[in-house]
């Protein structure tokens, strides 16, 4: 008999390429074509931003899935759907759009104001209770709903208490996976009492007034996931790492599983990314060295070959390296480098960064706004990523780097260290600072840097990136156990 095609359905407040915030969109841009893979039927669903391009996109509407009934406590609000598919695949992305709700450009949380924007409580209970809603007028019926981070903690509560004597939801389990620990989802309970009917509100994870959204999912889950064994074991032991969610994590007992990360390794591929100026391979790594003009090029920077381009890519908060860079950047422009800084952070931050760039034109580079095309030319053409982190539970962006010879130099934060091997003599592929300061970064920087003025071995190192496996597979084989395992 054949095994049956069971459903997911991936509920996310972001995924590349259409808005990125974090290394969540990056999973989302592959994690789901893994499992379909492994025999799953996969679709997304995810807000419609005001910034998100219908037309760069091919988002259109679909008549049926027009005018959904979203039935708050206190009112009923309309949904529109917008659909298309994840690029490179056929996996029907559902975008939930209201006016009202999502016009504006920005999500639920803006760095560069400080942290989550007014309203963004309602607008989650509205995107919330439309992800059931719009399930009910598909009629495409999962058998898993897996949410991502604290974005739709309130969907896995939804499933288990007001829908769960719905017939359409009565055997779908809940996965809740945590990407980013530290980003919960804390909202004043008043929205919620205001909205959501007592029995809702009533199970929600509370600390005094104020509404746990992370935590409300880590407990209503059937299965609770986090990107690295390493992190979920860090995170059950420490209250410091976990932010307080870590008695959660140890209610959670055997639901609670590490399963690290993979990469899309068709779409991040040197040999064959279409964002990059110039393909090449690990046949042809001097090729690289033409991605490298072009990145400086298009930062503003003057090339020379001999001169390392060392970058470093985040949403800069205090979690993402913010303090970090900005203690930094002075020890940084002593060393004979060039150097990039892609990604914003709050607006004293930005401006910090701007007037340091403008006062080292032929050294530095600051761009705040993201572009898919930046960040894959920007991983193409640095000879060294610098990862500056406080916590990265497993993170992607240093399969990206080694995948296309740029070598990692990161701190030890989360399970960054699953993904990379210390350089050690011939062996590795790259390095790791195990103490948060600019001191250790710098001191780590230059041990790359000593690497890299020895040719033979900066190519022999390159290669050995190069060579890494990072694609989805044995992970994807792990989470389709879990699946089958939960679903019987």
């Amino acid at each position: 008999m054949a095994r049956r095609n069971f459903k997911v359905l991936y509920v996310s407040g972001e995924g590349s390429p259409f808005i990125r915030v974090s290394s969540l969109a990056d999973y989302m841009a592959s994690f789901p074509q893994a499992l379909e893979e492994e025999g799953f039927e996969a679709r997304i669903m995810m807000p419609k931003y005001g910034i998100i391009n219908d037309r760069k996109f091919r988002l259109h509407d679909v008549l049926r899935l027009s005018d959904i009934e979203v039935p708050l406590k206190d009112k009923t609000d309309l949904l529109h759907i917008k659909v298309t598919a994840l690029p490179s695949s056929k996996i029907q992305t559902y975008f939930l759009y209201n006016e009202k709700y999502f016009k504006r450009h920005g999500l639920f949380s803006d760095i560069s104001l400080g942290g989550d924007h007014k309203g963004s409580a309602e607008r989650l209970i509205f995107f919330s209770v439309g992800v059931m809603e719009t399930l009910v007028r598909l009629g495409w019926q999962p058998d898993i709903i897996h949410c991502h981070d604290w974005h739709a903690g309130l969907v896995a509560l939804l499933a288990k208490t007001r829908y769960a004597k719905h017939d359409f939801f009565k055997k779908v389990k809940i996965v809740q996976t945590i990407h980013n620990v530290y980003r919960q989802g804390i909202f004043q309970s008043k929205v919620f009492q205001k909205h959501l009917d007592a029995e809702v509100f009533d199970a929600l994870e509370k600390d005094g007034d104020m509404v746990n959204l992370l935590a409300t999912g880590i407990k209503h889950a059937d299965l609770v996931t986090t990107t690295s064994d390493r992190y979920a074991r860090q995170i059950v032991d420490d209250p410091e790492l976990s932010f307080g969610m870590d008695k959660a994590l140890q209610a959670c007992g055997e639901r609670f599983h590490g399963i690290l990360n993979g990469m899309d390794t068709r779409q991040w591929n040197p040999s064959a990314d279409k964002l990059i100026k110039k393909r090449y391979s690990a046949e042809q790594p001097e090729l690289k060295l033409e991605d490298k003009k072009i990145l400086l090029e298009e930062a503003g920077l003057p090339f020379a070959e001999e001169t390392p381009v060392v970058g470093v890519i985040a949403s800069f908060d205090a979690y993402q390296g913010a303090e970090l860079v900005r203690e930094s950047i002075a020890k940084l422009l002593e060393l004979d480098i060039q150097l990039i800084v892609f990604g914003s952070g709050d607006k004293e931050f930005d401006q910090a960064l701007k007037e340091t760039a403008e006062e080292n034109e032929e050294k530095m580079a600051f761009r705040p706004e993201f572009t898919d095309a930046f960040y894959h030319q920007m991983i193409a053409g640095l000879d060294i990523l610098l990862m500056t982190s406080r916590i990265e539970a497993c993170g992607m962006m240093q399969m990206f780097a080694q995948n296309y010879g740029t070598v990692p130099v990161a701190y030890a934060g989360g399970g960054i260290v699953d993904t990379i091997e210390e350089v050690s003599g011939d062996k590795g592929t790259g390095f790791i600072f195990t103490d948060y300061t600019p001191e250790a970064l710098t001191a780590k920087l230059r041990e790359a840097l000593a690497l890299f003025a020895d040719k033979e071995r900066w190519s022999a190192l390159m290669l050995e990136c190069m060579s890494r496996d990072f694609s989805w597979s044995a992970s994807a084989e792990q989470y389709a156990e879990l699946y089958r395992k939960l679903l019987g």
